[in-house]
């Protein structure tokens, strides 16, 4: 609906089966082993020369939103293709793979104290210093999938670092899939002034 919203709204829109997706074959379920925001990353900025070059959007007015694993590649995208997004909006967001769920990630990036590059390499916390665009990060204090420390974390980060280009919007009575109708319309309200203020200039 939200997509619907922007293109109601003069955006171009493109949603992407990135690198990780099933139903693909193999080799593209399995192309994030060991780098998760590598070629799954690179595939949005694909993307976005696609639309440049075959539709004429203005490459300096590019966007991009996504929760839980969109919003991580929210986050790597902002800080690893700055030149590429102008604005993004990370919605319960993992910041760093070592502190999440083992059984998931232990089978893409085996574990921290046998792989730690693999860790250091696609965690988002390790690249903030990289931020140029607009950030709005979202999150609900009572998430048991991303736990809310993650983004206090990062939020951390951006403060030592010196960084005024990013909000953090929290939600205190949410899980990770947000129940509650203001919530949601809270969340999305922001991801829309976001891409109003900065992407239509």
């Amino acid at each position: 609906m939200f997509n619907n919203l922007l293109a109601d709204n003069g955006y171009t829109v493109i949603d992407i089966d990135y690198t990780g997706s099933s139903g693909y074959g193999r080799d593209h379920r399995t192309g994030i082993y060991r780098h998760m925001g590598g070629k799954d990353l690179t595939d949005q900025a694909d993307g976005v020369k696609f639309l440049v070059e075959k539709y004429g959007v203005n490459p300096k007015h590019v966007g991009l939103y996504g929760g839980s694993y969109g919003g991580f590649i929210t986050l790597m995208a902002m800080f690893n293709e700055p030149d590429v997004f102008a604005s993004g909006a990370a919605l319960r967001s993992v910041t760093d793979w070592a502190h999440y769920n083992h059984g998931y990630t232990s089978n893409i990036l085996n574990e921290p104290f046998n792989d730690p590059i693999a860790y250091k390499r696609s965690s988002p916390i390790y690249f903030a210093d990289k931020l140029k665009g607009n950030l709005l990060m979202a999150h609900g204090m009572v998430d048991v999938n991303v736990h809310f420390q993650d983004i206090v974390r990062l939020t951390q980060r951006f403060i030592e670092l010196g960084k005024n280009n990013w909000e953090l919007a929290v939600y205190p009575v949410e899980d990770h899939g947000f129940v509650e109708p203001s919530s949601w319309t809270d969340e999305y309200k922001r991801i829309f002034k976001l891409y109003e203020n900065t992407l239509k200039k």
